[in-house]
């Protein structure tokens, strides 16, 4: 399954930030981090979408795995 790749410096920036903070194992949902993300890196509702179709694919292949 090919991978998505975010368009633009800020989203990869965002996806990479938010990976992080998962990986850090806090307890902020991801739809919370989305939504920092978006205001940290200005992202527009467009991208902030691309966030939530991004993490709710990796979490199902992430499923499918198990």
């Amino acid at each position: 399954m090919p991978t998505l790749m975010p368009e633009g410096a800020a989203l990869r920036k965002a996806v990479q930030w938010i990976s992080q903070m998962r990986q850090e194992g806090g307890k902020t949902s991801l739809a919370t981090l989305i939504e920092q993300a978006s205001v940290r890196f200005n992202l527009s509702p467009k991208d902030c979408d691309f966030l939530h179709r991004f993490y709710s694919a990796q979490q199902a292949s992430a499923n499918k795995k198990e």
